[in-house]
């Protein structure tokens, strides 16, 4: 048996947020959030899903980018939910300022909401910038010393989507090693490491207390940092077929790439799924990267966060067994 293998496999996948976790089951999403040294605060959260209003959205590949899309605005909302719980719990005694008590009466809890938004804008806008446009920048400005590439030359677009896709990975490993050192990203990685044992001690059906969930294993095959680096190597392949130069435009090229960002995502989903339902030597390959790059974005959780998780996951567990993918070894 592997280490990644369990008795069985659920449907149930989660976040970590911000004191808490986020657990999504196939009936109801419930937050758990660390309100206090002996409470937990949960609430379900409910939310109109793209991928339920149509049949369209369960077809593969389909059903990847409708996955994407619900999975950002329920994390959004959860992350909300969350920090406002956090910020109830750890409440500071002091005055608030001029400025605090002008922005209080003249926007009150609009405030949070509207910061929130403009932050996730900006936040889109540099990841484009990083992701899209930087690499192929870079790519380009090497062409001022090899010849071949401001040319367009055989085999440029090879050695350019794979250039591209490595500079890609490079700055998302670099993103999140450096915020991994923040104090508060430590803390909301290691709720990450037991939302990740908990589903584990879930599907290796041992009892849900602290102890069993301490003793998984934090990586887990079915996880979002996976998923974005299946998204980044697939965006390696998807690039070969694209120009150096669309229409003679170098610039085009990035904004061609952000334009099949759908292709991408839905057949990154379905190999992340098709990982998750099997445990053999092809998948173990596929979420390698992946694995590795948990040992960033999860870290060894406390007890006081397992039972955290522990809230959460139980919350969802069905009485019907409809979360179970497949029982049994796989």
């Amino acid at each position: 048996m592997s280490k990644t293998e369990t008795k069985k496999i659920t449907s149930i996948g989660g976040s970590a947020l911000i004191e808490g976790i986020m657990m999504r089951g196939p009936k109801k999403t419930t937050v758990a959030v660390r309100t206090g040294e002996d409470s937990i605060y949960t609430e379900d959260v409910t939310m109109k899903f793209i991928g339920q209003s149509s049949k369209l959205w369960k077809v593969p590949f389909f059903r990847g980018i409708a996955g994407m899309i619900d999975s950002m605005r329920l994390s959004y909302k959860c992350l909300m939910l969350s920090a406002n719980k956090a910020m109830e719990a750890g409440e500071i005694e002091e005055e608030p300022s001029k400025f605090e008590k002008w922005i209080d009466e003249k926007l009150g809890d609009k405030f949070m909401k509207i910061l929130m938004v403009i932050s996730s804008l900006l936040g889109v806008g540099v990841a484009v910038l990083l992701f899209f446009f930087l690499p192929t920048w870079l790519f380009n400005l090497a062409g001022f010393v090899i010849p071949a590439i401001k040319q367009g030359g055989e085999g440029v677009v090879f050695w350019q989507s794979v250039i591209e896709g490595l500079l890609k990975i490079v700055i998302f490993i670099s993103y999140i090693l450096i915020v991994s050192q923040m104090s508060d990203m430590k803390r909301v990685f290691m709720y990450h490491g037991a939302e990740h044992k908990a589903i584990f001690c879930y599907e290796n059906e041992l009892e849900l207390n602290v102890k069993n969930v301490k003793a998984q294993r934090r990586f887990h095959p079915r996880c979002g940092t996976s998923f974005i680096l299946l998204m980044l190597l697939v965006g390696i392949v998807i690039g070969l077929f694209i120009p150096h130069a669309p229409f003679g435009i170098t610039w085009l090229r990035p904004v061609f790439k952000l334009a099949l960002l759908p292709l991408t995502t839905g057949v990154g989903y379905e190999l992340i799924k098709f990982c998750g339902k099997h445990d053999n030597k092809l998948t173990r390959i596929i979420s390698a990267p992946g694995l590795w790059a948990q040992r960033i974005t999860t870290k060894e959780p406390d007890e006081s966060m397992c039972e955290v998780a522990i809230e959460a996951i139980s919350a969802v567990i069905p009485d019907d067994g409809s979360d179970i993918v497949k029982n049994g070894c796989c």
